[in-house]
């Protein structure tokens, strides 16, 4: 692949010697895993960057709509949660069930090329495609990310709000609920002050799921979007069979899961202090 379908057997050989292919593959996986420790995760087989430079360059748009996501998601999806289980059976409990069947069904591509084609083609009033640094303006970098962001979000939205809900709906069926609520406790104490603080270990598990989930959505949504991130440059990998670059990106976003899931667990202890490790 490097050398071309008119390589000569004296290129290729060459080719082999500088990239170590010749030596032993455990001397081949101690030399790789210290370069990784190192920082250098290799040089990118089309472009003859380093991988790591690559990845740094597209890492602030992925930021960008991972963050704006997760704040939609959560705020949204909690709010909704909470709401629907304060009047289950009522519209707002109606209406988040047919939500969540939507928004667990339908892709996010497709959500997307219907978000383009309304609110872009149809009525004009948002960018179909691009992305613009946060240097070029805090506004037209909003602009290009509200619609990525509401079609990453949606399906998220629905998630946390079926466990929050799920999660309230328990904890206000106990007997110390209802000791509350006859002893004259508001309804914004109950909620916030007495259920939601005893409802979240399983919001928040959720929550963080939800944000390591996001990798893959990700790459998706930056490709119907045209958003020059983490995900655009793995599909331009996986197209172009530069394997540093898409083992790379698979190391550090599992290393990413892995440290969000860690840092969920010991967020369990600022919630429930029932819980010690």
């Amino acid at each position: 692949m490097i050398a071309g379908k008119s390589a000569t057997a004296e290129m290729i050989a060459g080719i082999r010697e500088t990239l170590g292919l010749n030596d032993p593959m455990p001397v081949q996986f101690i030399r790789w895993v210290r370069n990784m420790l190192g920082g250098d995760f290799g040089i990118s087989i089309f472009s003859g960057r380093p991988v790591l430079e690559l990845i740094s360059q597209r890492l602030g748009p992925t930021l960008s709509l991972s963050i704006l996501t997760m704040i939609l998601s959560v705020s949204v999806g909690v709010s909704f949660g909470i709401l629907a289980a304060w009047r289950t059976g009522g519209l707002v409990d109606r209406v988040l069930a047919a939500f969540s069947a939507f928004g667990y069904s339908v892709p996010v591509f497709v959500i997307g090329y219907f978000l383009i084609y309304f609110f872009a083609f149809r009525m004009h009033w948002l960018p179909v495609q691009g992305y613009v640094t946060i240097d070029g303006g805090i506004g037209p970098w909003f602009v290009h990310l509200v619609l990525p962001t509401v079609a990453l979000s949606l399906g998220y939205i629905a998630f946390i709000a079926r466990v929050t809900r799920a999660s309230m709906l328990e904890v206000l069926s106990e007997d110390y609920m209802r000791t509350a609520a006859a002893k004259g406790a508001s309804s914004y104490a109950m909620l916030f002050h007495h259920a939601l603080k005893n409802a979240g270990v399983p919001i928040l598990t959720v929550i963080g799921i939800s944000f390591a989930y996001m990798i893959g959505g990700v790459v998706l949504t930056e490709t119907v979007f045209n958003i020059p991130g983490i995900g655009r440059l793995v599909v331009d990998a996986i197209n172009n069979r530069d394997y540093p670059i898409i083992q790379s990106v698979l190391i550090l976003t599992s290393g990413l899961y892995v440290l969000i899931n860690l840092t969920v667990d010991l967020a369990y202890t600022l919630i429930d202090p029932r819980i010690r490790y």
